[in-house]
């Protein structure tokens, strides 16, 4: 049998979370480089515009990335919110690391592709290291899917292997 591949390369923060005018993007599981996430208010924003390849039929997004999508929208609105609490600014201070916990999707109505989506987020709960994020994604005005995940905060020594 052939080897097995070679391990993913290890996260580094300077890709996972980056304070760009305020901005910041999830880890390198999501859509890296593709989606920032903005403070507008007590929401997060994010607009993603899909490629053709993340048709499911036609015309349409697939529910995979669309699940993606609302997933490290989260994660990233927990931890942007997480130093917002602690007075932190991105960058400055330890690395806010939060994992998903538990997703939940709800598809409301076919997404289409060709348009720009955009996802808001708000922080439904925050206790301790646990958030709770609930997520909207509509296209053209139009909600089409809404989710909720609960992230986790990991420990300061999660990213050094220990």
């Amino acid at each position: 049998p052939p080897p097995p591949p070679p391990p993913p390369p290890p996260f580094q923060a300077a890709d996972g979370i980056r304070d760009v005018l305020g901005g910041l993007v999830g880890s390198e599981m999501c859509i890296r480089d593709r989606i920032k996430t903005y403070w507008q208010g007590e929401e997060t924003v994010s607009r993603f515009q899909p490629e053709p390849y993340h048709t499911a039929f036609p015309g349409y997004v697939y529910g995979g990335l669309i699940a993606s999508l609302i997933d490290c929208h989260a994660t990233g609105t927990a931890a942007s919110a997480k130093y917002r609490e602690e007075g932190k600014s991105i960058g400055t201070e330890t690395l806010e690391r939060f994992v998903t916990a538990s997703l939940h999707v709800d598809f409301l109505a076919p997404t289409p592709i060709d348009t720009t989506l955009e996802l808001r987020g708000r922080v439904k709960e925050s206790k301790g290291r646990k958030m709770v994020i609930s997520v909207t994604l509509s296209a053209e005005g139009k909600e089409t899917a809404r989710g909720e995940v609960v992230a986790l905060k990991m420990p300061e020594d999660f990213l050094s292997g220990k």
